[in-house]
């Protein structure tokens, strides 16, 4: 199962409601199955109004390689911290049991 990635769509035109349900049946039929949209209003009346749509879709090839390339790092960066802040608190057993080391949770 491929990862979700949040992405958006933008309906600033809607200068009448043909034109603004044709857009929304057109941003409709172009998301993915499962997608899971959700439809708002954002902006103010200084700098207007536009109607947003988020939903999930499925990361494309390039995002899965750029990920992959940092992942590693990333866990690396962590465990090097852990291992820092370990150093400098110190792991203290309360009294009765045995002595713990920090761990990574997630990700």
């Amino acid at each position: 199962m491929s990862r979700m990635v949040k992405d958006f769509i933008e309906i600033r035109d809607c200068g009448s409601l043909d034109t603004l349900i044709d857009s929304l049946v057109a941003a409709r039929e172009g998301l993915p199955a499962g997608s899971e949209a959700e439809v708002r209003m954002r902006g103010d009346d200084v700098f207007g109004r536009q109607i947003s749509i988020s939903y999930f879709r499925p990361q494309t090839p390039e995002e899965v390689e750029c990920d992959a390339r940092y992942v590693t790092a990333y866990r690396e960066s962590r465990q090097r911290e852990l291992d820092r802040l370990e150093g400098e608190l110190g792991v203290v057993a309360a009294p009765g049991q045995r002595q713990r080391r920090l761990r990574v949770v997630g990700a």
